[in-house]
């Protein structure tokens, strides 16, 4: 891969795991219901996970669709029913130690699986590996991932970052409650995009 390709690809990763979408919509929610530190098992599972799905993307997973394109369909369905119940679970959500059952952030392991019914993670994996990669070998797919992993850490941490600064302010019930169902709110609203087109 040559250095401008490479530029142009961290150039993609970090335009793509900055701005808003459901990982992010989740970081912001969990910075601000548990602290940014609680937060990075959650965020080292987005950029890792991440990292492995492009990686066997690369590998062959892509053909699956142009070979089957009812998976594709298979795939946005399953993502918005777990995205709906998803944001459900935010919006019903209590402060750290409230509740029946106390409130927890996303394990390491909850947030890579997560990325497979992330419609958002499906088209930057995608997007990156049919752009990005001239010479579709091991080496090539590898090396994607490993720059995508290393973009992606701290393009998601602004957000678990943003959620911790307005932390204090939402000690108040009655904001952290709408902040809660904002937070699912636009969880479902980042879909949007990437569900009306093909990935």
């Amino acid at each position: 891969m040559t250095p401008d390709l490479v530029l142009a690809l961290l150039g993609f990763a970090f335009v793509t795991s900055v701005t808003p979408g459901p990982n992010n919509m989740m970081l912001l929610a969990s910075g601000a219901n548990f602290g940014f530190r609680r937060t990075v098992p959650h965020m080292l599972g987005i950029s890792l996970g991440h990292a492995v799905m492009v990686f066997l993307v690369g590998l062959g997973l892509a053909g699956l669709f142009r070979a089957w394109p009812p998976a594709l369909v298979i795939l946005k369905a399953a993502s918005l029913a777990y995205m709906l119940w998803l944001a459900w679970k935010i919006a019903l959500a209590a402060a750290p130690g409230e509740g029946r059952q106390p409130a927890r952030p996303m394990t390491f392991l909850q947030a890579a699986a997560f990325q497979w019914v992330n419609p958002k993670a499906w088209a930057m994996a995608l997007g990156a590996v049919s752009a990005y990669v001239t010479t579709p070998t091991v080496s090539a797919f590898a090396l994607v991932s490993v720059l995508f992993a290393l973009v992606s850490m701290p393009s998601v941490a602004v957000w678990a970052a943003a959620g911790q600064a307005v932390r204090h302010w939402l000690q108040t019930p009655g904001r952290l409650t709408a902040f809660n169902v904002t937070m699912a709110a636009l969880l479902l609203a980042s879909l949007w995009p990437v569900l009306t087109v093909s990935l």
